[in-house]
């Protein structure tokens, strides 16, 4: 038998993200899946997708393992990829991928939430090409293995740090592309990823701690959307002090999209979906990072400081329900 000669990937972080690209990538690449809390489901029976793009009711079964330990003791041969599409909580995550990455070889693919999460992987991986990805793609996956994708799939793509090259991140879009997926490869990724933090900042700590969806939210007070934009723009100053100007129409088109949903259901972001779920929430990576930034420059940022106050207490209380 031939032996298989397409990209060898593993996708560590197998939810509705990360289910949605491994639907997409096994149709040009080898893909493992590294499970979690869906390992005893998606190892028995796959998943499940329905999608407003690509189709309802595909079933596909990649590779499962319970940790990259166990593939990299699996498989002989190195991985090329080595996809994130778990949270970005600092401080875990590298470690976790380690075995699967070969120094020199393995393109560690960042496909996560947040602002200036990349430096612990490239101080894990100093001789791996680093890929940072800014994803808009709705999907949950309840109950386990069936996953729900929304109408939008898009990948914005780039190296880190910006003047690497940006050879393995135009290969990458590439094989996304070739799946039948959409990216789009950009000189300066950090622009798009502060772009949406504009909305991931606002949107999702207010969402968790209100249990609310967007257009619920909106609706709840005539003060709502004032301060939802209040926040977007104490964002908007932050990328502005590392110098990411982000126009303030872009910031209006963003919050009169939620408003369009009004009266109906609306989005539920990450957070809440986490806090609903009992999961711990990305507050470092998406509000605890950005302030610790604005702090280096100087820039007030007294709303979203109040946020990440509340948040780092939601998710202790999280975390101790999980613990007892």
């Amino acid at each position: 038998m031939a032996s298989d000669t397409r990209p060898k990937v593993i996708l560590f972080g197998a939810g509705g993200v990360g289910a949605v690209y491994l639907y997409l990538l096994s149709k040009v690449s080898s893909v493992t899946a590294v499970c979690r809390s869906n390992y005893d489901k998606v190892k028995k029976d796959g998943f499940i997708l329905n999608s407003s793009i690509f189709g309802q009711n595909l079933h596909f079964r990649p590779n499962v393992v319970r940790s990259c330990a166990e593939a990299a003791a699996l498989h002989a041969e190195q991985f090329d990829y080595v996809i994130v599409c778990s949270k970005a909580i600092p401080g875990t995550t590298p470690k976790l991928i380690a075995p699967a990455v070969t120094p020199g070889h393995t393109i560690v693919v960042l496909i996560q939430n947040g602002i200036g999460i990349e430096e612990e992987y490239a101080r894990e991986f100093p001789t791996n090409a680093i890929v940072s990805c800014v994803v808009y793609l709705p999907a949950t996956q309840r109950p386990a293995g069936i996953v729900k994708h929304g109408e939008v799939e898009l990948l914005e793509v780039g190296s880190y740090p910006a003047t690497a090259s940006s050879v393995q991140a135009e290969v990458f879009s590439k094989l996304v592309q070739a799946a039948g997926g959409t990216a789009e490869v950009y000189e300066d990724i950090q622009w798009k990823r502060w772009f949406k933090l504009v909305i991931n900042a606002s949107w999702n700590p207010v969402c968790a701690l209100t249990l609310c969806k967007d257009a619920e939210f909106l609706q709840a007070s005539t003060l709502a959307a004032d301060f939802i934009y209040s926040v977007m723009l104490e964002v908007v100053a932050i990328a502005r002090a590392y110098g990411h100007d982000i126009p303030q129409e872009k910031v209006d088109f963003q919050l009169n999209r939620a408003k369009a949903r009004v009266p109906n259901a609306g989005v539920e972001p990450s957070m809440l979906q986490d806090v609903r779920a009992g999961r711990k929430m990305e507050s470092e990576a998406i509000i605890g990072n950005a302030i610790r930034m604005a702090k280096e420059k100087a820039v007030s940022c007294d709303k979203l400081q109040t946020l990440y106050v509340l948040m780092t207490a939601l998710n202790a209380a999280v975390a101790a329900k999980e613990a007892s």
